[in-house]
């Protein structure tokens, strides 16, 4: 495109400079913010939470060996640094973009001459019955949180019982995500449950992870798919590909071939789409809902809106994955600081890094693009896995959040395995009729804890 001045489109009316209304405060909306933080504008930032959430993270959470408070960032913050930009809490229900204006649920509105779209996305369920109301995802802090809990009330009621049953966790999906997932959960049952629950049988807790496609890492290479899914087996985890899930019921798992799988827990961790209400937002719409951008990533039809991360989709698609949303919503910053200096926007070029993924201690896979070199440096085991450990350290987004991550992390693996002190919060107390092998003492306690209005949660 031209570097010639184009007419000059900076908006005039009450405000003394442009307003840059920003949707989202993932990668994709802080990204963008940073790179205005020298444009001759004035920024607001929405979202619908006051934190940020560090999502590769999340799992960790989950499984006991992260705190919430380590992977999530206040937005506000942001003014610490950059003082052209102002927060704004809240859920987006509208946007009119003739008026230029963004409505919220709570009646208020704000109106902008540069609008970027980078609220992400949400849970995919595929459809799948019961999926949504008996399955647990880690898409969000509060589900992190959640799932952790569930799992450690399952294994407390175990120990309480003392019935000897099994306890099954599953997890769907065998991309980064579940691979991340189970053999976190296997390492916990593997390095504490023997110490941490002596009335346990760590044989008699199972992780089970669920794959339609016949491959683990569906988008790495061959030989880190392989390495991987040895590295499960190795930890214990029954990995079964090939195997859609038909129903999720508050007992467990329907399989696809008729197979009944009962599961105390079950983590869904397959596959985003694009919330519905973005639907209503008026902007073209492609594959997943995605919005559809140009190749300047500003959305079709909508000289001043850009829409980046996961809710977006470009005309090369790319992957919905961190890289991409921190790199366009830089871009599409960038972008809008050139309109205003009257110059035509450029095309988006992503600068494709790499995936990686782990496993557990010592143990990742990490496929990495050199531009230099005419091959991928794919790595395995412990290397792969001091490179996860920097990077994910690194791009945590304060120094508080990488110092914090570091010790629990830096605890987590390379204290002796069986003294890791797993992160946990209040834990809810089954109701004694779920239980019948509990002592009469211990079943009048639980009575006298829900009269008392203390957590009573049922199976």
């Amino acid at each position: 495109m031209s570097e010639n001045p184009a007419t000059s489109i900076r908006p005039s009316g009450a405000r003394k400079r442009p307003h840059v209304v920003i949707v989202g405060g993932g990668f994709a909306g802080l990204s963008a913010v940073k790179a205005l933080a020298k444009a001759d504008v004035d920024i607001t930032l929405v979202d619908r939470h006051t934190y940020n959430t560090f999502q590769p993270l999340l799992y960790q959470v989950a499984t006991a060996g992260l705190n919430p408070g380590d992977v999530t960032y206040f937005l506000r913050a942001t003014r610490m640094k950059q003082r052209n930009v102002s927060f704004r809490q809240g859920e987006v229900t509208k946007v009119d973009p003739q008026a230029k204006i963004v409505s919220f649920e709570d009646g208020g509105a704000l109106d902008y001459d540069f609008l970027i779209l980078a609220s992400g996305a949400t849970t995919n369920y595929f459809s799948t019955p019961g999926a949504e109301e008996y399955s647990m995802a880690i898409y969000t802090r509060a589900q992190a949180v959640k799932l952790r809990d569930d799992i450690f009330t399952q294994l407390e009621h175990a120990a309480a019982a003392k019935s000897g049953e099994d306890l099954t966790i599953v997890v769907v999906g065998a991309g980064p995500t579940g691979v991340e997932m189970a053999g976190a959960l296997a390492e916990l049952r593997n390095d504490a449950m023997s110490t941490v629950y002596p009335e346990l049988d760590p044989r008699r807790t199972h992780i089970v992870m669920l794959e339609m496609a016949d491959k683990v890492l569906a988008p790495f290479d061959k030989k880190l798919q392989d390495y991987a899914y040895k590295a499960m087996r190795e930890r214990g985890v029954e990995v079964r590909l090939g195997t859609a899930v038909k129903a999720v019921t508050p007992d467990g798992v329907e399989l696809g071939n008729g197979e009944f799988l009962k599961a105390g827990v079950v983590v869904w961790a397959t596959g985003v789409t694009v919330p519905k209400i973005v639907g209503g937002w008026g902007f073209p719409q492609g594959r997943g809902g995605r919005i559809e951008t140009g190749e300047d990533l500003r959305v079709k039809g909508f000289d001043n809106v850009f829409a980046t991360g996961d809710v977006s989709i470009t005309p090369d698609p790319l992957p919905q994955l961190s890289q991409p949303a921190l790199q366009e919503g830089h871009h599409a910053g960038k972008q809008i600081e050139r309109l205003l200096q009257g110059y035509d926007t450029q095309p988006f070029k992503y600068w494709d890094k790499g995936t990686m993924a782990t496993i557990g201690r010592r143990a990742a896979v990490a496929d990495i693009k050199v531009p230099f070199l005419k091959k991928d440096v794919r790595l395995t085991g412990s290397l792969a896995w001091l490179i996860w450990m920097f990077i994910h350290i690194y791009y945590l987004l304060a120094n508080r959040n990488r110092l914090a991550t570091f010790v629990n992390l830096a605890t987590k693996y390379l204290s002796p395995s069986r003294r890791t002190n797993p992160i946990v919060g209040d834990i809810p107390v089954f109701e004694q009729r779920q239980h019948p092998d509990l002592p009469a003492g211990d079943a009048a306690a639980t009575a006298d804890s829900a009269k008392a209005g203390e957590p009573v949660k049922t199976a």
